[in-house]
């Protein structure tokens, strides 16, 4: 294990140091200043970072910002005198694995640097695999439609994190996937076993909202003729995510607070405790870092909502997925209303991954289904999507590699001769059997395995 200790108090470097050979960590350099610390992280592959938050000229924050992008695995823990909650978050935000008060108990260091360790060997495990099974959605989470290297990572990571049974923040704009990533959460998870309740908390009335979580028992209040079991009971055994989670009123939050820590409440009208064991998985596509930074989310809460957080990326950073997606789309679409539509015109798809998406996923899939049922003809085409052609075809729509204009030519070629080699060939001037055989290594790509399909 290598550490870097960046403090400006020569005191508390030595005092640092010390305690950490002692332990038996031999391996530790010290930096007195934000300046050499960046140049010295940038430099060096340590495993942990200990570092100050009040420094003169460069601050630890700001050392944060400026090297994390460069060293994603190496784990930094801020250690300061001032115990800030907004200052908390933003070293969060910022990739802060921890965060500890001076005087820092040693024992809460240790195990603090332990965690932190065990962390980054995950992370590292993680990206082993993911490298090995590139562009590969994990069997939990085949109901989402990806070739996007990011967007693999992302399921990857959270199907490991499955396993740990913590609490899972998922964040994103409205339309990303967050349901259908916890469901493969849940389904990767020891619990899989379980129920999945999923509850839009934003729908829920403030005064409804001990009846709708808790429960209430016959006669609790006017109306009550029947027991009910409440979200949380049940979801008992199994996984309870709580979508919106940002909606939920400041004077609510203490409530929830109080079940996830002792996993017990009282259903209204009842005098006896229920327990329950539950996965809580949270979304939401709000800041809820600014909503603490506000006064409107309690930070204590985010903390048990957040051991583990995932972020989506909207749809206009997916590359490669709109094409997936709107083929994907098409034959589930076209097996809903009945008809038999071959594929997009280049005009149309062109049309489609130009588009920005603010509604994301759900925004594509509404656009299609109008498509389909509005399409009279073998391709969807410009006007059935409600859109203007500009004249362009996807050749043009982005910066390519060479293969890649090779690959999608070959594909417009195609698609223009209705799908005849013999004619293909003859105008790219190759043979048929080589062209057969860029098809066929084609065909390996996801992107253009669905589209050459239809060809």
């Amino acid at each position: 294990m290598r550490i870097l200790i960046v403090d400006d108090e020569e005191v508390a470097l030595n005092s640092i140091k010390r305690l950490l050979k002692w332990r038996g960590i031999r391996n530790v350099d010290t930096c007195s200043n934000g300046k050499d610390a960046i140049v010295k992280i940038k430099e060096t592959d340590y495993d942990i970072i200990l570092l100050d938050l009040l420094m003169p000229e460069i601050d630890g924050l700001q050392v944060l910002e400026s090297t994390k992008p460069y060293r994603t695995h190496t784990e930094f823990i801020i250690l300061t005198a001032i115990d800030d909650i907004p200052t908390t978050v933003q070293a969060i935000r910022l990739g802060a694995y921890d965060y500890l008060v001076k005087p820092v108990d040693n024992d809460l260091l240790f195990l603090a640097i332990k965690r932190a360790y065990e962390h980054k060997g995950l992370l590292i495990g993680l990206s082993t695999t993911a490298g090995d099974n590139k562009n590969k959605v994990p069997s939990a989470f085949s109901e989402i439609v990806t070739q996007c290297p990011q967007m693999c990572s992302i399921l990857s990571y959270a199907q490991v994190m499955a396993g740990s049974g913590n609490p899972v923040m998922i964040t994103g704009e409205s339309g990303t996937g967050k349901e259908l990533v916890a469901k493969g959460i849940h389904y990767a998870g020891s619990m899989s076993g379980g129920p999945f309740i999923a509850v839009n908390v934003s729908a829920i009335p403030a005064t409804m909202f001990e009846s709708q979580f808790f429960g209430h028992s016959k006669g609790a209040f006017t109306g009550a003729e029947t027991p009910h079991l409440g979200y949380f009971e049940q979801a008992d055994g199994g996984t309870l995510f709580l979508d919106e989670i940002g909606e939920l009123p400041l004077g609510l939050q203490t409530k929830l607070l109080r079940v996830l820590e002792e996993k017990s409440f009282y259903p209204l009208g009842s005098s006896k405790p229920v327990w329950v064991d539950v996965r809580v998985i949270s979304a939401s596509n709000r800041d809820i870092e600014q909503a603490c930074q506000e006064g409107n989310f309690r930070l204590d809460l985010l903390y048990r909502l957040k051991s583990i957080h995932i972020h989506l990326p909207p749809l206009r950073e997916r590359d490669g997925d709109i094409p997936l997606l709107a083929l994907h789309f098409l034959r589930k679409f076209c097996d809903a209303h009945k008809k038999e539509i071959t594929g997009f015109s280049p005009e149309a798809m062109d049309l489609l991954c130009g588009r920005n998406y603010p509604g994301n996923v759900r925004e594509l899939s509404q656009i299609i289904d109008n498509a389909v049922v509005v399409a009279d003809s073998d391709f969807i085409l410009p006007s059935h999507l409600g859109m203007v052609s500009t004249g362009k075809t996807f050749l043009s729509r982005k910066l390519c590699t060479l293969k890649e204009n090779d690959e999608a030519h070959l594909v417009y070629v195609l698609k223009n001769v209705s799908g005849d080699r013999s004619k293909a060939a003859q105008i790219l001037s190759i043979t048929v059997r080589q062209l057969q055989r860029k098809i066929a290594a084609m065909k390996k790509n996801p992107q253009w395995e669905e589209i050459l399909r239809d060809i």
